[in-house]
């Protein structure tokens, strides 16, 4: 499977705060940051903008680290991805992912 697809099947080199990490782009990961902290309710610095993608080795953004809850159940199952475990038709964790993005389900199934 592509390295870059995450553990949830999202493509990590599509994700503004990797681009932003490989170009070394402040001025994206300023646009990020303020996105993401309206998004998601919560206070995002552009300095957490800052990853290499989730199954990489390397740097990661705070939540992509040690906040997922999708990375951090694939890691102690330790699965390529979520598209090879059992229980990911009855998964709350990656129900809302899947449900939602055909391509993440996509990218999962080919794996």
């Amino acid at each position: 499977m592509n390295k870059y697809i995450a553990y949830c099947g999202l493509d990590c080199e599509k994700c503004e705060a990797r681009i932003a990490t490989i170009n070394n782009d402040n001025n994206l990961r300023k646009e990020v940051a303020k996105k993401w902290s309206e998004w998601n309710k919560a206070y995002i610095t552009e300095e957490m903008i800052n990853c290499v993608g989730c199954r990489m080795d390397g740097v990661k953004t705070p939540f992509c680290e040690s906040l997922c809850q999708i990375r951090q159940c694939a890691m102690s199952k330790k699965i390529e991805t979520c598209g090879s475990c059992e229980d990911i038709k009855n998964c709350d964790k990656i129900k809302m992912i899947i449900e939602n993005n055909n391509e993440a389900l996509n990218n999962l199934k080919q794996g």
